[in-house]
């Protein structure tokens, strides 16, 4: 199973966002309830003791205005009535006993119509008796609604106990709790509203990073050493992928700079290994020529009846040789020459049509296209282009017994395609890959720069040259450029 660190950007971008949603709101909705549960606990603790401080004062104003004697056996006299008026206006059930938790009287009698039996435990007397300062105990009590029972001491004007009042404070904690559900589920509302915008955001975060991303990497696949290449543009890239793409654009600089010094070292080595080729060339017949100068010194007699028909010999001899020189240094002139760009509109099956003029052969078909096809190009270096094809179908069939060569123009989409075929000999697997390499040849004679040469046109025109070849079979080439 893959880990976490081998799984896409994208896929860790999602799962980090979803992980935060859902911490935060775990941590929001602990907190919340932690702290709610503190305000309730505050303010019924602050509720009650509000409670009890006013039905005190209720019950000291009554005192207070009683003809009664303040005595604890005569609370129940004192507080006939009003006890539930007090628990009326306060809303709480009260309740008085004497010192010893013996109840006296309270507000639940007139609703059960049953005197109050249940005393005081002692746990709580003994409580009240050792609080000093409050002299107050309060008891929760958990039933099917839960409730408080405050108990504290009844003193007359002198501070001298007289009895003990309990209040039932009803808490409210059920209606809470129903608010704090309440709230608790608008909450998961709105986190599944935030989880969902959190799931959206990811996604398109995610693709948005990974799109960049995946540009550069295209960028990066596209870049060669022989071409130039593309910088990434970094207008609108964040902060994070700015270091990336400018070194990558640095390495761009770094590239074409190495490439520019590497190319120059090609061409230098390229020139001193054709140098070397042409002086190859030229020596093979200036040694004929220089025997033939010799001999002719030697054997030349002005008396010689046949001296005419000498010279005649000697002189075609040296003519072969000096021809032989010239067309070496026309194929090497014209491999170093290169074709400057033009921009003269030239119909391609006009001039294709004009190229095989020149050769005698009845053996090459031109299928010329019925409509003009017009297309960029310098004239001569298209004649160059077709010329060398030809010749070298032609050279390739010289054994075939029924030789055939087809020369095609076609249009497609914006690219012009010229193609020359025939049925002769065909190239081997072992010289496929070296058939554009300058002085290759399998001919007997030639320095092997025809094909060279038209690659180093066709790639100056922005175009291309391939072939397809069946050994015993036949070879296409085609030469494909643009229109503009």
């Amino acid at each position: 199973m893959l880990n976490f660190n081998s799984k896409s950007l994208g896929f860790r971008i999602f799962t980090s966002m979803f992980l935060l949603v859902v911490i935060a709101f775990a941590l929001i909705a602990g907190i919340t309830y932690y702290q709610y549960r503190e305000q309730v606990r505050d303010y019924n603790k602050d509720r009650l003791e509000r409670k009890e401080n006013a039905i005190k004062k209720d019950i000291d104003r009554t005192l207070k205005s009683t003809t009664y004697q303040l005595l604890t056996d005569k609370i129940p006299f004192i507080f006939k009535e009003e006890i539930f008026d007090i628990a009326r206006i306060h809303g709480e059930n009260v309740t008085l006993y004497d010192l010893e938790g013996r109840p006296l009287i309270s507000s639940t009698e007139k609703l059960f119509n049953s005197p109050v039996k249940e005393a005081i435990p002692q746990r709580i007397l003994d409580t009240l008796e050792a609080s000093v300062i409050e002299k107050r105990f309060v008891e929760r009590i958990e039933t099917e609604i839960p409730r408080q029972l405050s108990y504290s001491y009844i003193n007359d004007p002198r501070f001298k106990p007289l009895a003990i009042l309990q209040i039932q404070y009803e808490n409210s904690e059920s209606f809470i709790n129903k608010e704090m559900r309440e709230i608790l589920w608008r909450m998961g509302v709105v986190a599944l509203i935030v989880f969902i915008t959190a799931i959206i955001l990811a996604y398109v975060l995610a693709r948005y990073i990974t799109q960049r991303l995946k540009a550069i990497e295209e960028k990066i696949k596209e870049t060669q050493l022989d071409k130039r290449n593309k910088k990434v543009d970094t207008q609108s890239l964040p902060t994070e992928l700015l270091t990336l793409v400018s070194a990558y654009n640095g390495m761009i600089d770094e590239l074409e700079e190495s490439a520019a010094q590497l190319a120059q070292s090609e061409r230098e080595a390229a020139w001193r290994e054709m140098a070397k080729q042409v002086a190859h060339e030229i020596k093979n017949p200036l040694t004929p020529m220089r025997l033939t100068v010799q001999s002719f010194e030697r054997r030349f007699d002005p008396e010689d009846p046949e001296i005419n028909q000498k010279l005649k010999e000697y002189s075609n001899t040296l003519i072969q040789q000096i021809d032989t020189m010239s067309s070496i240094a026309s194929a090497f002139s014209n491999f170093a020459d290169m074709p400057a760009q033009q921009s003269e509109t030239l119909n391609v099956p006009k001039i294709v049509k004009l190229a095989l003029d020149i050769f005698r052969e009845r053996n090459i078909a031109f299928a010329k296209a019925d409509q003009e096809i017009l297309a960029k190009f310098d004239r001569t270096q298209l004649i160059r282009v077709v010329t060398n094809l030809v010749k070298n179908a032609i050279q390739a069939t010289v054994n075939t017994e029924d030789p055939q060569i087809h020369v095609h123009v076609l249009e497609v989409d914006a690219l012009v395609q010229i193609s020359v075929s025939d049925n002769g000999l065909g190239i081997t697997e072992e010289n496929k890959p070296k058939i554009f390499e300058p002085k290759f040849t399998t001919k007997t004679s030639g320095m092997g720069l025809g094909l060279a040469m038209v690659k180093n046109i066709m790639e100056t025109y922005n175009g291309s040259i391939t072939f397809t070849s069946e050994e015993g079979k036949g070879t296409v080439f085609t030469v494909t450029f643009p229109k503009e």
